[in-house]
């Protein structure tokens, strides 16, 4: 089954990291990312760019409409993800337990729901 695991700290918080502390968080990331493509846990992932850069789309009435940044107020924000495979949501968590910024915020861990017809990965 597949699962995505959402990645969230405060960016204040961590981009405020001395650059050793920073480099020594990437280094960790870099080496996780490693060792979840050797175990085959490893669909896809990636880290995003500060939530500044953000934009939020709506349809309304055939209308869109663009707003700068992410649409709810909270105290960490989406920094990135990874999409695994696992057997089931334990070994889910299990994997996702060892993804260095979870000790700084949160991974939030959400199966993927198959549409019937889609192909995907």
């Amino acid at each position: 089954m597949k699962y995505l695991c959402l990645i969230y700290y405060q960016e204040k918080q961590v981009y405020s990291m001395p650059p050793d502390e920073w480099d020594s968080l990437v280094g960790e990331c870099l080496r996780f990312g490693d060792k979840v493509r050797s175990s085959g846990h490893y669909i896809g992932g990636e880290a995003l760019q500060p939530v500044e850069t953000a934009k939020t789309l709506r349809v309304r009435d055939g209308k869109v409409t663009v707003t700068d940044g992410p649409f709810a107020e909270t105290k960490e924000q989406l920094a990135g993800f990874y999409l695994m495979e696992a057997a089931d949501l334990n070994e889910a968590i299990q994997v996702a337990s060892k993804i260095p910024p979870a000790r700084h915020g949160s991974v939030e861990i959400r199966p993927i729901r198959e549409l019937p017809g889609a192909s995907g990965t």
